[in-house]
C-alpha cells in the first residue's frame, strides 16, 4: 500500500494528512504526548466508564499521528498496546515526525490488516479502539457487519469498543446500524464533535451504570492525572439528554 503523506504546521500544532485536507492526526509541539484532537479525547471516554486500573490490553487499529498510543503508553502504565497499522508509511511517519516511542514490552505495532488481524487474532482485549481511514475519509473494511461481529468476539468480559466515525458522511447511519446488530444496541453514540466526528462505544459485557457524579469526579481525576480533557464531552452528553435519570447507562 502506497499512501500520500503531507505534513503541516499551524500555531505550534503538527498535522499528518493522507494526500487530502482531511486532518488524519495532530500533535502540540509542546505537548507531543496530549491528546489534541477532541474526538482522540472521546476515544479514551472509556476510562469514564470503567474504574481504574482498566484497561490492561489495549488494541488499536489505525496508528495515523500515533495519538492514541502514545497517550496509553504515557498515562496508562498498566495497560500494554498492540497496534495495526496498513500502511508501513505511516509507522515511519508517526515516529519520525510525530514522536511515537519505540516498541518495547508494552507497545507493539503490527503492520498489517486491521480487520483480517481481529478475525485472525483469537487474543482478547478490555478496549479496542478503531480510527482506520483511507484518504477519502472512508473507512473500508472496518465499517463492516462482519468487523463489527469480530470485534465483539475479541472483547474481554469487561471489555469495551470505541468507533470513531464521520456523522457528516454518507454511510454513517448504516454504519452505526450494524454496530448495533453486531452488539444486540448495547451501543452509545456520543453527541458530534465540532470536527464532524462521532464517537461510539459498544459492550456486550454487564450492563454499564454510572452515575453522572461519578462520571465529573473521574472526569476531574484523569484531567489531573494524565491531562486528559473530557469537560466538553460531558457537556454535550447533558445537553442530548443520554444522561437519562442522572446516569449513562451502556
Amino acid at each position: 500500500m502506497n499512501t500520500p503523506i503531507d505534513i503541516s504546521e499551524e500555531s505550534g500544532v503538527r498535522y499528518l494528512h493522507f494526500g487530502s485536507d482531511w486532518i488524519q492526526g495532530a500533535m502540540r509541539l509542546r505537548k507531543p504526548d496530549a491528546l489534541e484532537l477532541e474526538y482522540t479525547r472521546e476515544m479514551m471516554a472509556g476510562l469514564l466508564l470503567r474504574p481504574a486500573p482498566w484497561p490492561a490490553r489495549v488494541l488499536l487499529i489505525g496508528l495515523g499521528a500515533g495519538s492514541l498510543a502514545k497517550f496509553v503508553h504515557r498515562q496508562l502504565p498498566g495497560a500494554s498496546t498492540t497496534v495495526v497499522e496498513i500502511a508501513p508509511e505511516v509507522h515511519g511517519v508517526a515516529r519520525q515526525y510525530f514522536r511515537l516511542p519505540d516498541e518495547d514490552e508494552r507497545l507493539r505495532v503490527v503492520i498489517g490488516d486491521g480487520a483480517a488481524f481481529v478475525e485472525q487474532d483469537d487474543s482478547q482485549w478490555d478496549l479496542i479502539a478503531v480510527d482506520g481511514f483511507d484518504r477519502n475519509a472512508r473507512a473500508g473494511a472496518l465499517a463492516g457487519q462482519d468487523f463489527y461481529e469480530a470485534c465483539r468476539r475479541r472483547l474481554s468480559a469487561d471489555g469495551l469498543l470505541a468507533v470513531n466515525m464521520f456523522g457528516e458522511l454518507r454511510g454513517f447511519k448504516t454504519q452505526l446500524q450494524r454496530l448495533n446488530k453486531a452488539f444486540d444496541g448495547r451501543v452509545l453514540a456520543l453527541p458530534p464533535c465540532p470536527s464532524g466526528n462521532v464517537v461510539a462505544f459498544a459492550t456486550a459485557g454487564e450492563v454499564i451504570e454510572v452515575d453522572a457524579a461519578l462520571l465529573e469526579a473521574r472526569a476531574a481525576a484523569l484531567e489531573a492525572g494524565t491531562g486528559l480533557k473530557l469537560g466538553n464531552t460531558l457537556k454535550r452528553l447533558r445537553k442530548s439528554g443520554l444522561l437519562g435519570e442522572g446516569r449513562l447507562r451502556l
